[in-house]
Formats: structure tokens, sequence, C-alpha cells
């Protein structure tokens, strides 16, 4: 089976970018999260792609204009137009999301063509318990063939509509080729186009300060 994926192989500063440190008061951040009265479940709760629940409006005007001028300065942007909502549903852009252990798993996938060019997610849980529980990038490797691509051509939205892959993926159909670390208040961004997908969710207890905790923002770019 071939499909028309691309091999890109990943560039820190072109293809992806991490800042560490990058709010000045993550604890209180991580506090007003968390403490969100109103949220959206996904799956396994309803038929949504994402896990967990989440919640709108996770970082202040302010805090998110900081997050955008270090993601345009650390890939090289001259703009980033923030996802707006689409027919399919709301935007999750500045979205808070808590997934506990039980809730998800990793899911190789990429962000939608259509509506974001770059995605970054922010690490909000001051003590997880591993750091392999932040972001995995990878390559689709089908059995009893080479490794492939590990980008979705532009005129796809998604990568299950790419000839030759199946509309439900395995996700042991995919090799990993890049962890990033969850690390408290570190900011990963990346185009969305590659396929990714968090490496690892933890919190086994109804509390909702055990689970995996992050922001998660997806915009539309436009190089310097």
């Amino acid at each position: 089976m071939s499909t028309a994926l691309i091999y890109r192989e990943l560039q820190l500063g072109r293809d992806y970018w991490i800042e560490d440190q990058i709010l000045p008061n993550p604890l209180d951040v991580a506090r007003r999260c968390v403490s969100k009265s109103t949220w959206i479940l996904g799956s396994p709760w309803r038929p949504e792609p994402w896990p967990g629940m989440r919640a709108p409006h996770a970082l202040t005007d302010e805090e998110l204009h900081h997050v955008e001028e270090c993601v345009k300065r650390g890939l090289g942007l001259r703009t980033l137009q923030p996802q707006s909502d689409t027919e399919r549903g709301l935007s999750g852009h500045n979205h808070v999301q808590l997934v506990g252990g039980a809730e998800g798993v990793a899911r190789p996938h990429v962000d939608s063509a259509k509506i974001c060019d770059y995605a970054a997610v922010l690490y909000l849980h001051p003590c997880p318990p591993t750091s392999h529980c932040g972001t995995s990038f990878y390559r689709l490797h089908l059995p009893g063939q080479e490794p492939g691509g590990n980008v979705c051509p532009k005129e796809y939205e998604s990568l299950s509509d790419v000839p030759g892959l199946a509309k439900e993926m395995d996700p042991t159909m995919f090799e990993e080729i890049l962890e990033v670390p969850y690390v408290f208040n570190r900011l990963l961004a990346y185009k969305a186009d590659i396929i990714h997908s968090a490496t690892a969710y933890f919190g086994w207890t109804y509390e909702l300060a055990s689970k995996r905790m992050a922001v998660v923002f997806f915009w539309k770019g436009e190089p310097a």
C-alpha cells in the first residue's frame, strides 16, 4: 500500500520550536485553569476526535499575546491568526485540556490544514509523574514496508483523506521519531501538518488536578 505522505527530517526552529519558562506566572495560570467550573467533554464520553475535557479562554489576552510573540520569533513568522470556529464546531484554540490515564492513548494525527498551519501546546501540570507524557512526532511505518512519510500534503485536510490510508488508522502503524518531554511551563510549537500526538496521559482519579493538563493553540501563520 503506497501513500502520498511526505518525509521531512524535523529541524528545530523550522518545523518545531521549544521554549521553557514561557510564562512568568505558571502556577497562577495552572490554578486558574483547573478551577474552571464549566467543561466540554470529549472522548470517551462523546464522539469527539480529542480526549478528556477542555475549557476555553485558558490564557488572558496579555498572556496569549506574549505566547504568540514568542512563537513568531521562534519559528520566524510574520503573522499568526488564531483558529476561529468552523462549521464542524467550536475552535479549540486557547483551550485548557485535561486528560486522565484511562481517557486516551497516543493517537498519531495531523491538525486540519483548512483551519491551521501551526499548533502549540503549553504543559501546565506542576508535578507530572513522568516526563514521557509530552508530545511525540511520528512517521508512517506499515507492516512489511520501509518507514514512510511524516507530513500530510496540503491538499488533504487529514490523514484519513490521504489515498491509501484507512479512515481509522491503527496507532501501531506509526513509528516515533522524536519525543518532546513534558516539562512544567514548557511551550512546544510546531507545523500542524507533521504527524504528532500526546505521548501519553496520566491521572487515575476523579481529581482534576491529577490529570495531564495542557493548553492547546491553533493558528494560521505567514512566514516573515
